[in-house]
């Protein structure tokens, strides 16, 4: 991953990647100081505390330390004779770097965050400010032991990357660092109503998953998981278990997030039991204020497959405002696991514990490494298989607009013709399959991503360009503007990306969408600092369609970073479903016209890197 400047596009350097840190660390095997026990917090209720040591550490050694909540067990106790090999580390990739921060002298610790794994107490909702002011108290527990040396950093993905992210609502002053990685930021449109439309399956598969683990079940695994794992592990004072069942029996009361999704439509809908005002409580944009004025460094870490949480990462970046914060989008899925590009699909060889070890290096022992003279956002550019270095996002782009055409094609200037339309019957069977990036979010492996999309797109209306004569890059954020008409009240209408190969191999690339009610744009200025089209999503925003009159819907495609290549073909294909993932209205699926007039010209908006094409 050799940084290796080749040319310049405004402020953006083509490279090959981050620097590379270093792994200068003495090998010291496996070996871990190890210990667990209960920290009781200010109401009573009792917090599970895996401390791990390097092995080398010595009564006065002070050392800074990686603080990891998570609600995904924070360990996995395993059977006889499993158990007698495998150390119980933390789970996941989150082990994976325990080991490699263990190994450059930092203590690690991770917690069943309250309500979930060996921890007591129930779960009103996630990230409720229990739960946030738990972070704080943990800390202050960090500080009192002789290895700490006063500075905590926190790291985590998914859930519990936004709860490193919330442990600087509290403004503790020892925290200095934190990376929420493959997380939510504003958490409506990015995971569970992407262009207000509700993502039932992830909410209803997340539920389902969080229930069985805040009942010691897995919630998925073979036979041979299941006779090799025991659950999570109770600390070291629970010698018989008591403790561990007490605990377990304490989540019985559980909120059931899917549930309450079910009853929302709007951005200010009140969840029916659970007591928050929206969903927005249970995010961090919720607190970005008080995030924003921690004095902490943020790296937001992100993947263009992590569902829609790129979108997160790159909001966060721009809305809080830290100098030393950073931005990283890789060619990966949700928490980073697979390389997914059009000429490298498979596991990730991207050394992700030394990019955040350089991070925290820096912040939490002061060392001037690399990272410091590095531009603060990275991204990789798919297609093209490079990495980019650029100090603002979006980087400097030439907008592009590709016209709806006759015969179904893409056109740059719009047709003059009167009044001309495409119909389209919406097709209930239309979807994007079991390798999407919606299926990564809980941590399913896209191993052939949207292997069908040829097939597909013969359900859908489509429109097609000619074959490029030279290479377009399209970097940042596509938008579409569709003048269309429907048959119903209301509508949802999704937009995929795609590109054409010479053999005519159809490759997804990304994807947008809107429920027609929620297609009112905001005058007022958006709470993000980008030029993202915003709207509020809130029922006094709301907009029915009238049947059969066009309506002019505008909306942005999730980001992207994309080559197509000379001789390939952009297409753009149109769904009124996707059957695979999100809700589908009720009644009969509508007739959809959309218009290729002068006047309502239908039309995809791409940002263009220079060399213009």
């Amino acid at each position: 991953m050799l940084l290796i400047s080749v040319h310049a596009h405004g402020s953006t350097i083509i490279a090959q990647g981050p620097l590379p840190y270093p792994d200068n660390a003495a090998s010291e095997g496996s070996t871990i100081i190890k210990t667990s026990q209960y920290v009781t917090m200010r109401d009573g209720t009792k917090i599970a505390v895996d401390l791990y040591l390097p092995s080398t550490w010595q009564a006065g050694q002070r050392l800074p330390t990686i603080l990891h909540q998570t609600r995904y067990w924070r360990a996995m106790s395993y059977r006889w004779p499993i158990s007698e090999f495998k150390e119980s580390l933390p789970r996941g990739l989150t082990g994976q770097y325990a080991q490699r921060f263990l190994k450059h002298g930092y203590a690690w610790i991770t917690i069943d965050v309250r309500g979930s794994g060996a921890s007591f107490g129930h779960r009103r909702y996630s990230h409720s400010p229990e739960e946030i002011q738990d972070g704080a108290e943990i800390v202050d527990w960090i500080l009192q032991h002789p290895w700490s040396n006063g500075k905590v950093g926190a790291l985590g993905i998914s859930y519990s990357g936004a709860s490193a992210e919330l442990l600087l609502v509290n403004q503790h002053p020892a925290v200095k660092a934190v990376a929420p990685m493959f997380s939510g930021f504003d958490l409506y449109p990015e995971i569970a109503f992407p262009g207000g439309i509700h993502l039932t399956w992830f909410t209803n598969t997340w539920s389902h998953i969080v229930k069985n683990l805040d009942r010691n079940a897995l919630p998925f695994g073979g036979w041979l998981a299941k006779l090799a794992i025991a659950g999570v592990p109770s600390v070291d004072e629970d010698l018989d278990g008591t403790l561990l069942d007490q605990a377990i029996r304490s989540h019985d009361l559980n909120w059931n997030p899917h549930k309450e999704a079910l009853a929302i439509t709007f951005r200010d809908d009140a969840p029916p039991t659970s007591p928050v005002p929206s969903i927005d409580a249970l995010g961090p944009m919720w607190y970005r204020d008080k995030v924003k004025h921690s004095g902490a460094a943020v790296y937001s870490y992100t993947g263009w497959f992590d569902g829609g949480y790129q979108h997160a990462a790159i909001r966060r970046h721009l809305t809080l405002t830290n100098p030393h914060n950073r931005l990283i989008i890789g060619p990966w899925d949700h928490g980073g696991r697979r390389n997914i590009s059009p000429d490298n699909i498979g596991p990730s060889q991207f050394d992700h514990a030394g990019e955040l070890l350089k991070f925290f290096d820096l912040h939490l022992k002061g060392r001037n490494n690399s990272i410091a003279q590095e531009q603060p956002i990275h991204y990789f550019t798919m297609g093209e298989e490079q990495w980019k270095a650029t100090a603002t996002w979006p980087p400097i782009a030439t907008p592009r607009s590709l016209h709806v055409s006759s015969n179904f094609t893409l056109q740059e200037t719009p047709l003059a013709e009167e009044q001309a339309n495409d119909m389209y019957n919406v097709d209930p069977t239309a979807g994007t399959g079991s390798e999407s990036r919606w299926h990564t979010l809980v941590g399913l492996p896209i191993n052939n991503p949207y292997p069908d999309r040829l097939e597909q797109d013969q359900k859908l209306l489509v429109y097609t360009s000619a074959p490029f004569t030279k290479d377009w890059e399209v970097t940042g954020h596509p938008s579409l503007t569709l003048h269309l008409a429907t048959t119903g009240a209301d509508a949802t209408i999704f937009a995929y990306l795609e590109d054409v190969n010479a053999k005519g191999k159809v490759m997804y690339v990304t994807e947008g969408m809107l429920r027609g009610i929620h297609r009112k744009l905001n005058s007022k200025p958006s709470p993000y600092p980008d030029a993202i089209p915003y709207r509020s999503y809130r029922s006094a925003d709301s907009l029915p369609m009238i049947p059969d009159k066009i309506t002019t819907l505008t909306f942005n495609l999730l980001p992207t970073s994309y080559l197509f290549k000379k001789g390939h073909r952009i297409r753009l294909a149109l769904a009124g479903t996707d059957r695979d993932h999100f809700k589908i209205l009720t009644g009969p699926p509508p007739t959809f016209r959309i218009f290729r007039n002068g006047n309502t010209s239908s039309h995809l908006t791409l940002p263009i890197i220079s060399p213009n094409p």
